[in-house]
């Protein structure tokens, strides 16, 4: 099949990693996909983690950014209509963004059949982080936006159900979590990575990312701090905004020597670098995501810490595959890491089950690159029998 990969997305972060991840695994099934991204066909992504239109937001009233935002949907749409007519794809994919309509349009004109990938309510999201001028109609055009798809694949159940409250029947939901490539998969060594910053005979506790103030990594900060464990290290393989901060904290707290942050690694040095850790790390999570780094863990047979939030329990256990705390337990989270750094038999298990896991529920690109197939199959099925797409 070929597919139309529609998205308004410049920056190198986690919404880079899920598109390059699965298009380059649907291409490895044999489907032509033609990108369709704010540079156009041939582009590759800015590898700026700032990149994405901040320095906009924050340059502009909030009003006019999100007018900005629907005023570019018209010259989007027909860069879109005309690759459409260039190529004339199979399937039209989009990755949702708000006030982004182009997707929408090309289905009503040319009658494709539309797939929406849904990873954030991003109305929601952004009232919450970062304020919303235009919040009736942003919600209103998430809506619409949902509904117009033939097939919306949010990234959780929980995700789903915000979905289904919008107005999506269940027939056009579809749940695809996220996954690990097959890079981390492989067998990986971590002992240079521990050589390059000098954590020989360290226990490291690893957290792999674009590190932001919500992801929770000054609780591990505090945690090494009350620990009074010199032989513990944190090992932060990354980057982002929360940076600055946390030097300070442990500057504060007095262990900024058991405090490495790496800066950004290219993703083909990550799976060396997650396996340098002895417990990998995802200390808060937002309540519908499917962190990227959980399957990347768990592919690597890594014990996971991590929140007994309803979507984290919706890939992992506690005490079969993983190491779950009550998120707002900060008493908790301090003893379960405990038991982690006390009993290496422990680690292993998890981490040896976490891998197990992954596998069984084959949470990686390629087998989401299946069931996209899978989908888009079954919507030109309908298409070429006359039903209603």
């Amino acid at each position: 099949m070929k597919f139309l990969y529609s998205h308004r997305t410049r920056s190198a972060d986690g919404q880079y990693v899920h598109i390059r991840e699965l298009t380059d695994a649907l291409r490895a099934r044999g489907h032509d996909i033609v990108m369709a991204g704010p540079r156009g066909e041939k582009e590759s992504l800015s590898k700026d983690l700032n990149a994405g239109g901040g320095q906009w937001r924050s340059a502009l009233p909030g009003a006019l950014y999100e007018l900005g935002e629907l005023a570019y949907c018209a010259p989007a749409y027909w860069r879109l209509r005309k690759l459409y007519s260039s190529v004339r794809p199979d399937i039209l994919y989009q990755r949702y963004n708000l006030f982004y309509y182009p997707g929408v349009w090309l289905r009503q004109a040319k009658n494709i059949p539309l797939m929406i990938e849904v990873n954030a309510p991003l109305a929601e999201e952004r009232v919450r982080h970062g304020g919303l001028s235009l919040e009736g109609a942003a919600r209103k055009s998430e809506a619409a936006i949902w509904r117009a798809a033939d097939m919306v694949l949010p990234v959780s159940n929980v995700m789903a159900a915000k979905v289904r409250a919008a107005g999506v029947p269940d027939e056009n939901i579809t749940v695809i979590q996220n996954g690990a490539s097959e890079d981390f998969l492989a067998p990986h060594d971590g002992g240079a990575v521990r050589a390059r910053y000098n954590l020989e005979g360290k226990l490291i506790l690893g957290f792999s990312g674009f590190v932001r103030d919500w992801h929770g990594v000054d609780r591990v900060v505090r945690a090494i701090a009350r620990q009074n464990r010199p032989n513990l290290h944190l090992l932060l393989v990354g980057d982002g905004p929360a940076r600055a901060g946390l030097e300070a904290l442990a500057r504060e707290l007095g262990v900024a020597s058991q405090l490495t942050i790496t800066g950004v690694v290219q993703r083909g040095e990550m799976p060396d670098h997650i396996a340098a850790f002895d417990i990998a790390l995802q200390p808060a999570v937002t309540e519908y995501a499917s962190p990227l780094k959980v399957f990347e863990y768990m592919a690597l047979a890594k014990p996971i810490l991590a929140p007994a939030s309803v979507n984290i329990c919706e890939v992992l256990k506690d005490q079969e595959d993983a190491a779950l705390f009550a998120e707002q337990n900060g008493a908790d989270f301090d003893h379960i890491l405990e038991a982690l750094i006390a009993d290496e038999g422990l680690r292993a298990r998890l981490g040896a089950a976490a891998r197990a896991s992954l596998i069984r529920q084959d949470l990686t690109w390629a087998g989401n690159a299946r069931r996209v197939e899978a989908i888009a199959q079954t919507l030109l099925g309908r298409k070429f029998t006359g039903d209603k797409i």
